[in-house]
């Protein structure tokens, strides 16, 4: 059975070297973020690195760090703890970034370990002289599986010189800072950002299709939100390859492909005589597609992945669901409409073209900054792909950095994506565990000189947020009202009492607490913080305000009064006038003189 399996394994490999000479060929695109050294001068300036395609990069922000080049194992291809090795960051310090040398181990592997030990990033330095290449996982097996799916840590890798370079500056003593930079890692042009997630319906390939199952379930109500609100256009697409005209008639070609060979995919259990058959996954595939562009023309895209999740569940290749009963069920179960489906995909025992996979096929080759798609899943952003850890959190961040600054939407602002530096050593800024008081806040959130709201007013300890902002080439902090110092290495705490800041009314006691002052007044007086001064509880004050008030509401009364007095007046002596002048033109009055008729004077 295993030599089977083996000759099974060769053969499929010998097909996919003939049906896809392109491969020879193809066009790979390395993604790559911006790298800048802040210092030393020797090497300041920015650097092109290479994405790692596992941990989970920071799309949309930046990270900065100390660069530091262990003395013992330099590949890290075994644990630093073996060797009493710690890269976990001191208060007051900056993140650490890990520089390894490429060789002898995966470079999962590497980061893995680099992780465990507490660097924050880590950076590979390639071992010959070559354009940077992107870091891939193994060929996942049960051990490797373990540490790949909890990498969350960031990785690159450099150049051969920069690398030397970056270990000269070390090794002379110099300490190496550095960000990391993935604001322009995806294109963000404008207030849509349009993504393609190249998968497949196989759910037997082993740990990569139990990740993308994973992802594909837990994205689908972001994905679904974005797509309704039109923030986002998504398109799926799935990988097929031909078999060689020579093999048509082979049971090989037969089992794995449809449509005469035209569009073939691999024994999901890489045995012929068992299971499930490549062409059963191509079937499937073709599905899929059309679902969602039967569901694209009702203008509802988001059907797609309703499907896709339902059918992950309901109808699994280990249950032996995966066929089309089960498939019809799902479609039933969602409206759609089978006929235009059954329509969309044609017949797969037609000697012809299918229209739907031939152009997936025609996808697959790479056009403008997008590489060719060669391995599943891969997921592409703005045409640009995506590197890092396939996971619901990292993905969002990604598509939200690929739209135009200010037009994100609302989930894109939850803290679910916000990229926050100060979670990493508090952003190399000064705290004091013991008092639980955090020295840094994310930069760009709201009024950059503002401190959050006093928590536990009545403790002697009053807890602030202090304050940190990152620019593009640096971290700086400041302390905020209540402390002072440079808020990088202290922020001691400002004695209001002594130094005359705040209690200063006569009647007023002033005792300094942590980051703020307590203030009371003698007697029955009551302190008013805004306006540092004390006012009665009760008692004569207190009498001598509501005697104010009935004295004004007095003078208001009687202010009202005298008004209506000169109105009623006024109005009365308007009236009289006006009664006089309408009877002075039917008799004379005894006080006036006759007036002249004047119609009688035209008469005469």
């Amino acid at each position: 059975a295993e030599i089977s399996k083996t000759m099974t394994k060769q053969f499929l490999c010998f097909l996919l070297l003939l049906s896809i000479p392109f491969l020879c060929e193809s066009r790979f695109v390395v993604e790559k973020n911006s790298l800048s050294v802040t210092s030393p001068d020797s090497i300041k300036g920015a650097h092109d690195c290479a994405i790692g395609n596992f941990g989970i990069p920071q799309y949309g922000g930046s990270m900065g760090g100390t660069v530091v080049y262990p003395k013992e194992n330099q590949k890290s291809c075994k644990e630093f703890s073996d060797f009493s090795i710690s890269f976990k960051s001191q208060p007051g310090a900056l993140p650490t970034f890990l520089l390894v040398d490429r060789g002898d181990c995966f470079f999962a592997l590497k980061v893995w370990n680099a992780q465990k030990a507490g660097a924050s990033a880590v950076l590979v330095a390639d071992n010959v002289d070559e354009p940077l290449i992107t870091m891939d996982t193994p060929e996942e097996d049960a051990a490797s599986a373990k540490y790949i799916e909890n990498i969350t840590i960031p990785s690159a890798l450099v150049t051969k010189g920069f690398g030397e370079k970056l270990k000269k500056a070390i090794g002379g003593g110099d300490m190496v800072n550095l960000n990391l930079d993935w604001r322009e890692a995806v294109p963000h042009p404008d207030a849509r950002v349009e993504y393609e997630l190249w998968t497949n319906s196989n759910d037997e390939c082993g740990v990569k299709c139990d990740m993308l199952m994973e992802f594909v379930k837990d994205f689908k109500g972001a994905a679904q939100i974005l797509e309704k609100g039109g923030y986002t256009q998504f398109r799926p697409h799935y990988i097929t390859w031909y078999c060689p005209h020579a093999f048509t008639l082979s049971r090989q070609c037969k089992s794995q492909c449809i449509n005469k060979g035209r569009y073939c995919a691999p024994d999901p259990e890489q045995d012929f005589s068992s299971g499930y058959d490549g062409k059963d996954v191509v079937v499937e595939n073709l599905r899929q597609l059309c679902v969602f562009k039967v569901a694209n023309e009702t203008g509802k895209p988001w059907v797609w992945w309703d499907y896709v999740t339902d059918f992950q569940i309901r109808c699994p290749m280990k249950e032996k669901k995966y066929n089309k009963e089960c498939a019809d069920s799902v479609i039933k179960s969602l409206g759609i409409d089978s006929r235009k489906l059954d329509k969309c995909m044609g017949d797969p025992n037609a000697d012809s073209d299918n229209p739907v996979l031939k152009e997936e096929q025609d996808a697959q080759v790479g056009k403008g900054s997008r590489g060719d798609v060669t391995i599943l899943p891969t997921l592409v952003v703005n045409n640009r792909q995506y590197r890092g850890k396939l996971e619901k959190g990292a993905v969002l961040k990604a598509l939200c950095s690929g739209f135009e600054e200010t037009t994100e939407p609302a989930i894109c602002l939850s803290t679910e994506v916000e990229s926050n530096e100060c979670l990493d050593n508090n952003g190399g800024c000064w705290q004091d565990k013991s008092a639980n008081i955090t020295a840094c806040k994310q930069a760009g959130q709201g009024d950059a000189r503002s401190t959050m709201e006093d928590v536990g007013m009545k403790r002697e300890m009053v807890m602030r947020s202090l304050l940190v902002w990152l620019d593009k080439d640096s971290v700086k902090c400041e302390c905020p009202p209540g402390f002072k110092g440079d808020g990088f290495k202290k922020c001691e705490d400002i004695n209001e009492c002594k130094e005359k800041k705040a209690c200063q009314c006569p009647e007023c006691s002033c005792k300094n607490t942590w980051g703020s002052y307590d203030c009371s007044c003698s007697g029955d007086l009551l302190y008013m913080r805004d306006h540092d001064t004390c006012i009665s509880k009760t008692g004569s004050q207190v009498r001598s305000a509501w005697a104010a008030v009935w004295l004004i509401m007095l003078s208001l009364g009687l202010a009202a009064g005298g008004a209506y007095l000169v109105y009623k007046y006024r109005l009365r002596q308007y009236m009289d006038s006006e009664i006089r002048a309408i009877m002075a033109q039917y008799m004379p009055l005894d006080s006036q003189p006759e007036v002249p008729n004047h119609v009688n004077d035209e008469r005469a």
